[in-house]
């Protein structure tokens, strides 16, 4: 028998906002294909998942709608936890990390490493809003990443080239609080000494080794799950703060700590072994099973979230000392939409839940699709155009066609009872027989090896070779003349039918059953994945039931529709004009803004910076130097002589190495389009603007 216990892992969501396309393809459907499939062959899982409920992007989102942090992880909480039940991503457990549970096992979890030595307590200088008067949390912070120059990078991770940062790495850093420059002042935090686990890690990712036992097969780890945690070995590793200045989260459970919480990224991947344990209260499991021995820790994730995966938790969890360490930590990529980005600023986005809501009777087909193009080694895009193809083309004209037939044409010569097998036929076929024989175990290593979406295709081609057998033996012309091939050959459909039944579940569990119930045949899900490959699923005499259509065909009107409600819900972003108000100054603040009307005299491009203009700029009582990010939008050439708002009393900074005295006043629409705040009528230089 065996014992051995497997834990599969989806990335906890922030509760701070809907699930949109980019979530489930990179993360949550596959790992539940990954699921089924294990249950399939009679695997011992614990699926866990939940809300990741702490952190700055609660808190932001809290700030942004005015409101708690608790009401927003509330909030979305309950629209995650439905829309996952809806779309069939079959968890053992959904747990929150505000739960009581959580909030001990990560306090017990930090104060055994505390007791252990595994911390150091340094005091050092963080970044402190004086207007907000707090310090900083990294992802209150933005600024230019050091390393791809992207000017909208967090203190904790640059989202465009995958850098993980620290907030003091950042060029020209901005509270998102006060939208100003954050001064440095002392704190003291307990830090994960990275560092001192350089030489194991490495031989951990790389070899799968460790303590010079074989713990994983590196060879079934992504290239750039490997390629990002060596990029960051390479560099050297450097201690990572584990806790942070908030009141939102799980307290420090040490003295000297107060007003401290434990950083997202100890406390969220903490919420794994959480979950597993209030699974197991209920379950009657011994938590602990799947996490220590032999068990298997799989960690689905998107690439931002590598890092900490790969490297941050296998340190936390090697430390503590009692649990396994990840066997396999697949990573996906981006999927964008429609030629750009998901953005939910720019509400460009598919929601789960709207998706769902607008189109029930097409979970699977979702599914399909979003598998078909998973970004598994690079960045993939869904268009809508696409989502109709595929399903038309692939899931209608090929499965669809193939069981129809397989199933009219037995009710029509043999009133849907499954013709005998002969042995001649068994020869005849033999190489049909034979290849339905191999696809299981095709589908299988590439399961294994995290290639869900060949995986899929090969159940695809099942199907292929079902309409090729038609296309080649053309049963309804031998009907007359030789019947007794008609049995065999559709015998030999059926067959694949039935196989298909089996080997589609893990990826489309509602078609899967749909082709069941249809055979007559494992509608109670009761055969398991090693019964699939034969040819006598379906007995001789066995009474098969009229055909349905398995897939209804999308029509043009629906990728309009959808397209039209992109495009409507991405300009009425754009009709707000902006971003919403920001929080109330005092008049005494903003008169001491001293902003006039100046005019641009020269302007060039800032070097090896994309988005930055050098601009000379008269403003009626001298000419200064004005750095602005404005290059994206206007060419040197057309910016002189114009004449725009400047902001005279800011503290001068340098930008690329150029010093900046000012700020250009931009207007900024909701698509992120820039222009100009300029008087309507011809004004000099050094006015000013009240």
């Amino acid at each position: 028998m065996n014992n051995k216990k497997y834990t599969v892992t989806a990335a906890l969501p922030y509760a701070n906002g809907p699930l949109h396309l980019g979530h489930v393809a990179g993360v949550y459907l596959p790992a539940d294909i990954f699921v089924r499939f294990l249950r399939m062959k009679g695997e011992d899982v614990a699926f866990v998942c939940a809300s990741d409920e702490h952190g700055a992007a609660i808190t932001l989102r809290a700030k942004k709608e005015g409101t708690s942090p608790q009401a927003i992880v509330d909030k979305y909480h309950t629209i995650n936890k439905k829309a996952f039940e809806d779309f069939q991503i079959g968890f053992d457990i959904y747990s929150r990390t505000s739960n009581a549970i959580h909030h001990q096992t990560a306090s017990d979890y930090f104060k055994k490493l505390n007791d252990k030595g595994s911390f150091i307590k340094k005091t050092t200088e963080q970044y402190y809003d004086p207007e907000f008067n707090q310090f900083l949390a990294d992802r209150y912070i933005t600024g230019t990443c050091p390393k791809c120059q992207n000017e909208g990078a967090y203190g904790d991770q640059c989202e465009k080239c995958g850098s993980a940062l620290s907030p003091t790495e950042l060029i020209n850093p901005v509270s998102t609080l006060s939208g100003k420059t954050p001064v440095l002042k002392e704190t003291s935090h307990w830090f994960l000494p990275m560092d001192q686990h350089e030489t194991w890690l490495r031989e951990w990712i790389q070899n799968g080794t460790l303590n010079g036992e074989q713990q994983h097969d590196p060879k079934t780890w992504r290239n750039q799950v490997v390629g990002q945690c060596m990029s960051w070995i390479d560099g050297g590793l450097q201690p990572r703060a584990m806790t942070r200045d908030l009141d939102w989260g799980v307290k420090v459970p040490v003295e000297g700590a107060d007003g401290k919480v434990l950083y997202v990224w100890l406390d969220a991947p903490i919420g794994y072994i959480s979950a597993t344990k209030e699974w197991a209260e209920t379950a009657g499991k011994n938590w602990e099973d799947y996490w220590t021995g032999d068990a298997e820790l799989i960690h689905f994730i998107g690439k931002d979230n590598i890092v900490f995966h790969a490297i941050i938790f296998p340190i936390l969890l090697k430390e503590h000392g009692d649990y396994v360490l990840p066997t396999n930590v697949p990573a996906y990529e981006f999927l964008n939409l429609e030629g750009d980005k998901f953005s939910t600023s720019r509400n460009w986005a598919v929601w789960l839940h709207e998706f769902i809501a607008n189109h029930p009777d097409k979970i699977d087909e979702l599914k399909y699709v979003l598998t078909s193009i998973a970004p598994e080694s690079k960045d993939a895009e869904f268009t809508w155009k696409e989502f109709k193809d595929r399903v038309n083309n692939e899931l209608a004209d090929i499965l669809g066609n193939f069981m129809n037939r397989a199933v009219v044409l037995t009710h029509k010569y043999y009133d849907g009872i499954v013709p005998p097998l002969s042995e001649y036929g068994k020869k005849e076929y033999a190489g049909y027989i034979e290849a339905i024989a191999e696809i299981p175990g095709n589908i299988e290593r590439n399961i294994r090896a995290y290639k869900l979406r060949q995986a899929q295709a090969d159940v695809m081609d099942l199907a292929r070779l079902g309409n090729k057998f038609f296309a080649e033996t053309e049963p309804w012309k031998l009907f007359k003349t030789e019947p007794e091939k008609v049995k065999d050959i559709l015998n030999i459909t059926l067959q694949i039918a039935a196989n298909i039944s089996i080997l589609l579940r893990p990826f489309l569990p509602k078609k899967a059953e749909k082709i069941g119930q249809i055979l007559n045949f494992n509608t109670n899900n009761a055969l398991t994945w090693d019964q699939a490959g034969g040819i006598a699923l379906l007995q001789s005499g066995h009474q098969i039931n009229k055909s349905e259509i398995l897939v209804q065909k999308i029509d043009d009107s629906l990728v309009e529709d959808e397209v039209a409600r992109l495009e409507a819900s991405k300009s009425a972003r754009a009709e707000q004009n902006g971003p919403p108000q920001k929080d109330t100054v005092n008049f005494d603040d903003f008169v001491k803004m001293d902003i006039r009307v100046g005019e641009i005299l020269e302007a060039e491009k800032v070097p090896k910076a994309d988005k930055l203009l050098k601009l000379t700029v008269d403003t009626g009582i001298d000419k200064r130097t004005v750095v602005s990010g404005i290059a994206e939008h206007y060419q040197p050439e057309d910016v002189i002589g114009k004449k725009v708002s400047i902001l005279m009393n800011l503290a001068p900074r340098k930008i690329r190495g150029v010093e900046s005295h000012g700020m250009i006043l931009m207007a900024e629409d909701g698509e992120g389009k820039l222009c100009f705040v300029s008087p309507e009528k011809p004004f000099n230089a050094g006015g000013e603007i009240r």
